[in-house]
């Protein structure tokens, strides 16, 4: 089997793993990704993820609740922390090997970054998950996907959403909305399309690392982008 890209950041959201709850973990989506992200590790690819938390709490909300933002943001890289075991033990359910790796220092739980350990640890066939984000607040855990990406040397960041592409505008809210299937970064940047922050964007742009925004929930469609099936919308 032939892929495109070798070492790849897959970036999912804290949402996708609610299925069709109003919060927490599906544990139909938490086998779902498991079994998707398997069948890349069987076909030689080397695999990272970076997830986030907004399924159990989004850091940006908190101040609604009279949080401040600094601690918000710290809640919500720990929500990333338990998404991060629940995704690692479905995986290693199925006999994948992994490694939890926390940007804030949690020793029984997690690995703490390591850069040069880290890519040992891809280069021996190990999925990576990243939790917490970049250890400090003010940053998505998109920012955290293209930081990390870009220190793992890595070939392509595949961000899994529920729709099938960037778009003009939401298609969800906007029947008529216009699906790009190819943008430059400049492009995106200009246009303000919201699909990741800005600070990843420029920070992918800067480095020439290319961006896939596919829809995840489809079976096999990570596969497809794996193999450079010109799926989803392509940022580079």
């Amino acid at each position: 089997m032939s892929l495109k890209y070798k070492r790849i950041l897959l970036k999912l959201s804290g949402e996708s793993l609610m299925g069709e709850q109003k919060f927490g973990i599906s544990a139909d989506k938490l086998n779902y990704y498991a079994t998707e992200i398997k069948a890349l590790v069987e076909a030689k690819a080397e695999v990272a993820i970076v997830i986030g938390g907004g399924n159990i709490f989004r850091g940006l909300s908190a101040q609604s609740s009279g949080i401040e933002r600094v601690t918000g943001d710290y809640m919500g890289m720990l929500a990333t922390c338990i998404n991060g075991m629940a995704l690692q033990s479905a995986l290693e359910k199925l006999g994948v090997f992994t490694r939890l790796i926390t940007a804030i220092e949690m020793r029984e739980i997690a690995e703490p970054y390591i850069r040069r350990r880290a890519i040992r640890h891809l280069e021996k066939g190990r999925v990576l998950i990243f939790s917490a984000g970049t250890g400090s607040p003010y940053f998505t855990t998109d920012s955290a996907a293209a930081l990390r990406a870009n220190e793992l040397n890595a070939e392509v960041i595949l961000k899994g959403t529920r729709v099938d592409g960037i778009y003009d505008s939401d298609p969800e809210k906007n029947e008529n909305a216009v699906k790009y299937d190819h943008v430059p970064f400049a492009q995106v940047i200009h246009m303000g399309l919201s699909v990741m922050d800005m600070t990843a964007f420029t920070l992918c742009q800067e480095n020439n690392v290319p961006i896939v925004v596919f829809n995840i929930n489809q079976p096999g469609n990570l596969m497809k982008v794996a193999q450079g099936d010109k799926l989803g919308t392509l940022v580079d």
